[in-house]
C-alpha cells in the first residue's frame, strides 16, 4: 500500500476528545490532496490501526446515521459567512451523506450533490489509509474555514465497540464537531484542473 504523498501537501493532524480515548490507535493525520478534474480530494491516514472495525460495503449512496461507527468528516464554512455551513459524511462502507446548516445542528437538511463521493479504504499492517473524492461541485463557493474529523470505531477486547472521536481541536466535555472552535483549517476555493 502507498502511504507516501508529497512534502507540500500539509499533514492536519486530529486529536482524540479526552472523554473517549482510543484503544489503539495512535495518531490520525488527514490531507487535502491536489484537486484532479472535478474532484476535492481528501485522504485520513490512521496510525495503530490494527483494531479498525470498518463497516462492510452496503452499495454506493447516501444514508444518514453512518457517525455511529468509522466515518470521515468534512465540515466547510463560507469564508465571512454567519454561521451557516455543510457537512459531509464519507464512509468506508461507500456511503455517504451531504447536510447543509444554518448554524451549529440548526437547520439541517440534504445538501443538494451533483453525484456521489467516491469512497476507499486500505489496510495494510497496523496504517489504514482512507480516501475520498467530493465532487466540486457539491461544495460551498468560495474560500471555506475547513473542519475535518473522524469517528473510530475499534473493537474492544470484551467484543464491545469503542468509539473514539477525532478532531482538529476540541472544545467542550463532550464530542461536537459542529462546534465552530472544530473550524480551525482553511481550504480555498478549488478549481478543476
Amino acid at each position: 500500500m502507498k502511504t507516501d504523498q508529497r512534502a507540500d501537501e500539509p499533514r492536519l493532524l486530529l486529536r482524540p476528545h479526552p472523554a473517549c480515548p482510543p484503544l489503539a490507535v495512535s495518531a490520525i493525520a488527514a490531507r487535502v490532496l491536489p484537486v484532479e478534474g472535478p474532484w476535492l480530494r481528501l485522504r485520513w491516514r490512521i496510525d495503530g490501526a490494527g483494531r479498525l472495525v470498518a463497516p462492510p460495503f452496503a452499495g454506493k449512496g447516501r444514508a444518514d446515521g453512518l457517525w455511529r461507527t468509522t466515518c470521515f468528516e468534512l465540515f466547510l464554512r463560507p469564508a465571512g459567512g454567519a454561521g451557516g455551513y455543510a457537512e459531509f459524511n464519507l464512509s468506508p462502507s461507500e456511503r455517504w451523506a451531504a447536510y447543509d446548516f444554518d448554524a451549529p445542528r440548526m437547520g439541517m437538511r440534504e445538501r443538494a450533490v451533483p453525484h456521489g463521493p467516491v469512497c476507499t479504504l486500505r489496510r495494510g499492517g497496523s496504517v489504514a489509509i482512507f480516501d475520498a473524492a467530493i465532487p466540486l461541485g457539491a461544495l460551498p463557493a468560495g474560500d471555506c474555514a475547513m473542519g475535518l474529523s473522524a469517528v473510530v470505531e475499534e473493537a474492544g477486547d470484551d467484543g464491545e465497540a469503542v468509539l473514539s472521536y477525532w478532531a482538529l481541536a476540541h472544545r467542550g466535555a463532550v464530542p461536537d464537531f459542529h462546534d465552530p472552535a472544530c473550524f480551525t483549517a482553511a481550504l480555498a476555493a478549488p478549481a478543476a484542473r
